[in-house]
């Protein structure tokens, strides 16, 4: 047997460097379609020098011997070697988990394709009887992975629980996040009853409108995606303008994305690649992906705009920072500000008559569309943390089970949820919350950037300046600290009610 060994920080931070490069590299070919098996645990064994628990309390002794930053610096690797230990007892289970979803086919009118593909057809399926009925095969074939991704799940816990030292899986994320999940919470549970009134009257036109007369009363979520492309006005939203008008978009704030090198546009569609863009930070700022499945409508270009706020923040990121601030954050609530703010650009009613030769009270009426859709997600993401925090605040006792998923969900969104999707419906690390929390940022980023910039703020070079100035700082601040430099309390929703009520 080899000697274990044990690297003081800096030198665990180079070699994490290659090793989460070859992590990301190999996530992007399978998520994009490049590949059809995942090959995580190779990578894994490779780097078994990596993780140890030797390594983990030296970073934990050096994290509790330095201040400042540095211990920041060291907080963060010690994190991630607790996550790698994890990865290195579970990378042949999730491999093959992962592989096997891959593999699995539906069949739908005779048409037999990819579980993924599948998804992303209920986008762009024009009938609601038919995505009713893809919708249901989809669904009931992703259930069928639900006890093995719920083994994965709880051995995951275990080890979490182990080797961080913390039992509790609410109390360990929120001493990760530096935040209380409970506080944050009863935030937006407030800001949700507060805009329930007006959600529900875009509700009714924007479900009459997208879904026809023929709907149930409860749409289900299989319907979600078609109404997120805002379907009825794909001949305005046209997938082949998506790139060039959000390239545009972004030019005129001064982010060329164009002359990014760095930042790898992947726009393909193909049969296993995933329906979800996304952006994987492979080595920031010098490999950065922005991969989307474009399929026509609006959703396209939020998107784009969504993810173009992560690629640039990793690709405009200060190259000499320490690679945990260009790479590693407390979570992602950071980034997702900078997606939310590009995005966001979405629902300005001038956006829409500009690029769309719009007239001013149809581009208003299009913009209030995505009002609805903005709406409909903050409060499906507000019961989600719910359900999460009950999911993971019984877990030690029940193991994990979908009580309240389907009751909040359904309640909040008035869109009905299966209570068997529960699990399919989770990210890892209470994502949720990173999210609202990004919500909540972002639209006190936006008030400032009207008071400082001006109603035009989308189209502004000075916007520009300032978001470029915030992405060379890399994840090193927390979400929680532009808050304050904004000038506002973490958890003030005003700005947000303000964006999600009409």
């Amino acid at each position: 047997m080899s000697a274990i060994t044990v690297r003081r920080p800096v030198e665990f931070e180079d070699r994490l460097q290659r090793y989460l490069f070859e992590r990301a590299e190999e996530a992007r070919a399978v998520r994009v379609g490049e590949k059809e098996v995942s090959e995580q645990a190779e990578i894994v064994r490779r780097y078994d020098d990596l993780f140890s628990r030797a390594q983990l309390e030296a970073l934990r002794e050096a994290e509790e011997s330095a201040t400042g930053e540095e211990r920041e610096r060291c907080f963060r690797l010690r994190k991630t070697c607790e996550g790698g230990l994890v990865s290195a007892e579970l990378a042949e289970r999730e491999d093959e988990l992962e592989n096997r979803v891959l593999a699995e086919r539906v069949v739908f009118h005779g048409e037999e394709m990819p579980l993924r593909n599948a998804q992303a057809r209920l986008a762009v399926l024009p009938e609601y009887r038919d995505r009713e009925e893809l919708g249901r095969i989809q669904a009931e074939a992703t259930a069928r992975f639900n006890d093995d991704t719920l083994a994965l799940i709880r051995s995951g816990e275990d080890l979490s629980a182990e080797y961080s030292g913390i039992p509790d899986p609410v109390e360990r994320h929120e001493d990760e996040k530096g935040i209380s999940l409970s506080d944050l919470s009863s935030a937006l549970q407030a800001a949700s009853n507060d805009s329930a009134a007006s959600f529900r009257a875009l509700r009714e036109r924007w479900f009459e409108r997208l879904l026809g007369p023929g709907r149930d009363a409860v749409p289900s979520s299989y319907h979600t995606a078609y109404m997120r492309r805002l379907s009825p006005l794909e001949a305005t939203y046209t997938k082949e303008r998506a790139t060039e008008v959000c390239l545009e978009t972004l030019g005129e704030l001064g982010l060329d994305l164009r002359a990014a090198a760095n930042i790898k546009l992947d726009l393909d569609d193909r049969p296993q690649k995933a329906p979800r863009a996304c952006v994987i930070a492979s080595d920031p700022p010098r490999v950065v992906h922005l991969i989307t499945r474009a399929q026509g409508g609006l959703h396209d270009y939020q998107a784009f705009l969504h993810e173009a706020g992560h690629a640039l923040h990793y690709g405009r990121c200060d190259p000499s920072l320490p690679y945990t601030f260009r790479r590693i954050a407390r979570d992602h609530a950071l980034t997702e500000i900078y997606s939310y703010i590009c995005e966001a650009i979405s629902r300005e009613p001038g956006w829409h008559a500009r690029y769309f030769g719009l007239a001013d009270q149809q581009a208003l009426e299009n913009a209030q569309g995505t009002v609805f859709l903005e709406a409909l997600l903050f409060r499906r993401y507000e019961a989600k943390l719910r359900f999460e925090l009950g999911f993971w605040s019984r877990f030690r006792d029940d193991g994990g089970t979908p009580e309240g998923y389907e009751e909040f969900l359904t309640e909040a969104t008035g869109i009905r949820y299966r209570r068997d999707a529960y699990l399919s419906d989770m990210d890892a690390g209470f994502y949720s919350a990173d999210y609202l929390r990004a919500w909540i940022r972002s639209a006190q980023l936006r008030r400032h950037l009207i008071q400082t910039v001006g109603e035009d703020w989308w189209r502004k070079p000075e916007t520009g300046e300032l978001l470029a100035q915030l992405f060379r700082e890399g994840t090193r601040p927390t979400s929680e600290e532009i808050a304050t430099r904004l000038g506002f309390d973490p958890l003030d929703t005003r700005p947000l009610l303000g964006e999600v009520v009409v």
